[in-house]
């Protein structure tokens, strides 16, 4: 199984509320961990990571050719590594219109902010181009695994650990993070949030209580 495949799987759960599914445990102990193959390189570190997709991504294919959403992905890529640039952020992968990515643990006030506006300006940037979604948010602050993995004819950059389980496993339908993120915060970027329960988790001042 690819981690490709893993973090699919896990998403998937996440969206049908398969919370408790037995085989992410197995996900989390058996497949995960052969996949560091001996003689890479790997590093544990604090990071913000978060997850953002598109609402009704699958249905996009009902309306626009896949050339044109292929073309489209290409521009949204572009757009979403502008974004999260400037307060440290890197996408460590792409998944169809799913992104994953990381901020350094001492960026994460500036990392939720520039996450935010990849919110606010990714909504519009759908809506200039008459696609009808908007993006869910999600993202937790933590310990990861980076390194480079892959098959030994190619490798790239990726991370693993409990962390991104959990930003895959958060249920949100907007913009959510963890208290661990919300602590991280300043007190003037508290004051954007509120609580959300449960589990405990945090989202924008006027986005309204549902899972």
């Amino acid at each position: 199984m690819t981690l490709y495949s893993i973090y699919t799987v896990l998403h998937y759960c996440q969206t049908q509320g398969l919370t408790n599914f037995p085989y992410l445990l197995a996900i989390n102990k058996v497949a995960v961990i052969p996949l560091i193959r001996k003689g890479l390189e790997m590093k544990k570190i604090q990071a913000l990571v978060a997850c953002s997709d598109l609402s009704g991504y699958a249905k996009l294919y009902r309306k626009f050719s896949e050339e044109e959403i292929f073309r489209f992905l290409s521009d949204y890529y572009e757009f979403l590594g502008e974004v999260i640039a400037p307060a440290g952020g890197k996408v460590i992968k792409f998944m169809g219109d799913a992104a994953l990515m990381i901020f350094p643990e001492e960026k994460s006030d500036e990392g939720v902010k520039a996450l935010l506006s990849l919110q606010t300006q990714g909504d519009l940037f759908l809506s200039n181009r008459g696609i009808i979604s908007r993006h869910e948010i999600r993202m937790h602050l933590g310990s990861i695994l980076i390194g480079e993995l892959g098959v030994s004819s190619e490798t790239r950059l990726d991370i693993i650990g409990s962390t991104v389980n959990t930003v895959f496993l958060l249920k949100s339908t907007g913009f959510s993070m963890t208290s661990d993120v919300f602590r991280s915060l300043t007190p003037e970027t508290r004051k954007l949030f509120k609580k959300h329960t449960p589990p405990i988790t945090y989202i924008p001042l006027g986005q309204s209580h549902r899972d």
